[in-house]
């Protein structure tokens, strides 16, 4: 009995000196991130100027990355808005949550189902949506994610200035304006205006805060002020190979005769137009950010900053998304906050958006993910930016019932329409990063095309 004693009492002491020196560890450890900023723009490609463009200013993004990481390799799983935030924010692949256009409401298709921002809320997080989240409002939101959630109106002065429809109306959405007003005269500048108040109100739960700011999705409108920052002739259009035509009818949607007629000044007004509207939207950021640091939540808040897919500015000849290039399916992605290990990094980790999902689940140690997300967590990477993730991408388009599925790794991308049926593509990534080269008939590149088939086609 005696013995006993003994060794109970070596036992309490050793577990006690064991939890002090956990304690005392833990001690070192910095805090995690308290609360969560979840930025996603619209139809933003990398025309940053962190991302090494030579003239759009965007000097509140810019300092972002310097206060984090930025990811150069962030891929998009479908180059159109609705399946693109469908599969991020349920982290499945478009073709599993069987969103595949922007004409289907997501709601129907959820069933017991956890979105991102549900999982937030069940974990405690006081959640709050502004602006663009999922694709619409009602069957094609998560209503049930959200405590507030929040839409704006762009004021009768926001909507009046010059205005040109580059196709002479041709296409409906390809126009753009310079308006009149302040910046709170516009959707996006009422949004920002919402948040900042937001972040700065004192609450009792942590928050996930979701903006979603619409430019520079078309119509491409904004202040005049942010298109006096753009000469025309500063905004050159890309030049293509000469003679160059899209290897099959259906790699670019059927836009593409109506863009073969725009003109040297048509491309530069697109361009300057583009270029109006990320600037606008840079200025909102920034907003966000000084409210974060104004009120002491920049050192407890993750900030996520990206664009829900990439974009074509006349590369291809293309001036719109729904590809499966290089320019259409990445997109900028920035992280700033505790659990970044690393300030102001480039990193080049290669990422799906499905990952999105469980690596914000891991960073902020939620509880009861789901089990059957497609996406994995690259929450390794975040603590070093420079940790390898994973060495393939997907990505998936549709023309009419034809989908055209793709796969790229750091040397190739390789695209199948349907099945390979209508068509295969493959282009290096190291000598023609631009993708105006198709191999993918070229009989010395049959054992790459047979090795990238069997990437595509290899189960998760």
């Amino acid at each position: 009995m005696k013995r006993i004693f003994v060794l109970l009492t070596v036992f309490l002491i050793v577990t006690a000196c064991n939890n002090a020196k956990k304690n005392e560890q833990k001690q070192d450890i910095p805090k995690t991130d308290k609360n969560v900023l979840f930025i996603v723009i619209d139809d933003l490609n990398n025309t940053l100027g962190t991302y090494g463009h030579p003239i759009v200013k965007t000097p509140n993004i810019d300092n972002l990355a310097g206060m984090g990481v930025q990811y150069n390799n962030a891929y998009c799983n479908f180059a159109v808005c609705g399946p693109s935030r469908s599969s991020f924010l349920t982290g499945l692949r478009p073709e599993t949550i069987n969103v595949i256009d922007n004409n289907t409401p997501l709601q129907p298709l959820l069933g017991d189902k956890v979105t991102l921002p549900y999982l937030f809320k069940q974990n405690g997080f006081e959640t709050i949506g502004l602006g663009k989240i999922f694709h619409r409002m009602g069957e094609y939101d998560d209503t049930k994610a959200w405590d507030a959630y929040y839409n704006f109106e762009t004021t009768k002065l926001g909507k009046q200035g010059e205005k040109r429809n580059l196709t002479d109306g041709e296409l409906k959405w390809c126009w753009w304006q310079a308006r009149e007003g302040t910046d709170d005269d516009q959707e996006d500048g009422q949004i920002a205006k919402k948040a900042v108040e937001i972040i700065k109100t004192k609450r009792d739960k942590p928050f996930f805060l979701a903006v979603g700011l619409k430019k520079p999705h078309d119509p491409f409108v904004a202040p005049k002020k942010y298109f006096d920052m753009y000469p025309l002739e500063a905004c050159d259009p890309p030049l293509l190979p000469e003679g160059w035509e899209p290897p099959y009818s259906h790699t670019l949607p059927n836009e593409t005769s109506i863009f073969n007629n725009f003109s040297d000044q048509d491309k530069r007004e697109f361009l300057r137009s583009y270029y109006a509207c990320t600037s606008f939207m840079d200025a909102q950021v920034g907003r966000l950010l000084d409210a974060l640091k104004t009120s002491g939540q920049l050192e407890n808040t993750l900030v996520v900053f990206f664009g829900d897919h990439g974009y074509h500015l006349g590369e291809h000849n293309w001036w719109n998304k729904v590809t499966v290039f290089e320019k259409g399916t990445n997109a900028p992605f920035i992280m700033a906050g505790n659990s970044v290990g690393k300030k102001g990094v480039k990193s080049t980790t290669m990422f799906e958006f499905i990952d999105i999902y469980p690596t914000l689940a891991e960073l902020m140690d939620l509880k009861n993910v789901p089990e059957y997300l497609e996406g994995q967590s690259f929450a390794a990477s975040v603590d070093d930016p420079e940790k390898p993730f994973k060495t393939e991408v997907k990505a998936v388009t549709r023309r009419g019932d034809m989908l055209g599925r793709m796969v790229k790794n750091k040397d190739w991308r390789y695209v199948e329409w349907d099945f390979g049926k209508k068509g295969r593509e493959l282009y290096n990534q190291q000598n023609d990063p631009l993708e105006y080269n198709n191999l993918a008939k070229d009989a010395s590149h049959k054992d790459v095309v047979d090795e990238m088939k069997a990437l595509l086609y290899k189960k998760d």
